[in-house]
């Protein structure tokens, strides 16, 4: 595995997250009313999501004997049950995902709350998921 690869994309993904926790407003009220946190939020979340996709995918591809999952949520669950990732990160990631999936192609329908609940709750996820693949040498 290119691990310096990993870690450049480890680097964006522990940046995103950062990003995320800085600028989460303190009531999803005040969420709903900024534009621009609304942008920041959505960007960083999806590209957080996008970024352990490519990596869950970088990790597969480098083991030939595993078939290629057909969609990005079955990347965690390949992880899962080769005993990379716990079957509860595995989930939290599919997940996250499916929220990735609603801000690419559906933004109007994005419900704040939902982002507001991530960022104040969900973002260790992303975390224990980077703990895995950091120096993997």
């Amino acid at each position: 595995m290119d691990q310096d690869l990993i870690n450049q994309k480890l680097e964006s993904l522990r940046r995103c997250v950062e990003r995320l926790r800085n600028r989460c407003p303190a009531t999803v009220e005040a969420l709903e009313a900024d534009l621009d946190a609304q942008d920041i939020l959505a960007l960083n979340l999806t590209r957080a999501v996008q970024l352990c996709v490519d990596i869950a995918s970088h990790w597969i591809a480098e083991h030939h004997e595993l078939t290629s999952p057909i969609t990005m949520g079955q990347s965690f669950e390949v992880l899962a049950e080769r005993g990379v990732i716990s079957r509860e990160l595995a989930d939290a990631m599919r997940k996250s995902v499916g929220f990735r999936n609603i801000v690419v192609h559906n933004y109007e329908a994005v419900n704040w709350q939902v982002v507001f609940t991530i960022c104040r709750d969900h973002l260790d996820q992303f975390r224990q998921f980077a703990a895995v693949f950091m120096d993997r040498r």
